[in-house]
């Protein structure tokens, strides 16, 4: 029979508002370290170093091919015996970010891919610096393309946020099982948990289209 509880819903609401702050926080910062760390990483393989360039292509891959949860356990419980000890707060940040950086680097690797070369005989002709070429005229061109790609993953990073449950991060998933084995009632916190993630998850993902529109408009693009 479906037994829900209103009042132990009630109860237990504040609890996972404020686990979603956390949420919302070990997402945010996740993904800021990989919006950043993904752009050296794709900055990094396209260097006249054949070394340098291969190197961080198979370290890409890597990431990419081995489980976020793997790598979350990696830096939380391997880290100390080299000397790395850190909170689950920032072993979660670094494990996420880094995972997401990896993803988000083949997205802009598309992005600076489709800039036309005349841009970069352009620029040339300018006696531009490598930097000021990136910065004043690639790197501007090739975001547009890739926010689609970069709004894909925020979402995304939200959604793999409970798998830092698994070392402790307070967040919804590590609350939802906290109340469940302190009440045994299981039903109420982990739908509240889906309905949470669905609440924030939709309009993020609406939001995301809106701005890629409002972009493309600005920079008179269809």
């Amino acid at each position: 029979m479906f037994d829900w509880r209103w009042d132990f819903t009630w109860e237990i609401l504040p609890r996972l508002i404020v686990a979603t702050g956390n949420t919302l926080l070990a997402a945010g910062l996740g993904y800021g370290i990989a919006v950043v760390l993904g752009l050296i990483l794709a900055l990094a393989q396209r260097t006249p170093s054949r070394a340098l360039t291969l190197a961080v292509r198979e370290a890409v891959e890597f990431i990419r091919s081995t489980p976020l949860v793997l790598q979350i356990f990696f830096v939380f419980y391997v880290g100390p015996q080299f000397g790395l000890r850190l909170s689950p707060w920032t072993a979660g940040m670094i494990a996420i970010g880094l995972h997401y950086a990896a993803y988000l680097s083949e997205v802009y690797r598309g992005g600076l891919e489709s800039v036309p070369k005349g841009q970069w005989e352009a620029a040339t002709s300018l006696n531009l610096s490598t930097a000021r070429t990136y910065f004043r005229v690639i790197i501007p061109q090739a975001l547009p393309p890739s926010l689609a790609g970069m709004g894909n993953y925020l979402v995304g990073i939200f959604k793999d946020t409970p798998m830092l449950s698994v070392i402790g991060v307070a967040e919804l998933m590590h609350t939802a099982n906290a109340i469940g084995s302190e009440t045994y009632r299981f039903l109420e916190p982990y739908t509240l948990v889906g309905v949470i993630f669905l609440v924030i998850s939709l309009p993020t993902a609406a939001g995301i289209r809106l701005f890629e529109s409002w972009v493309r408009r600005k920079l008179g693009m269809k």
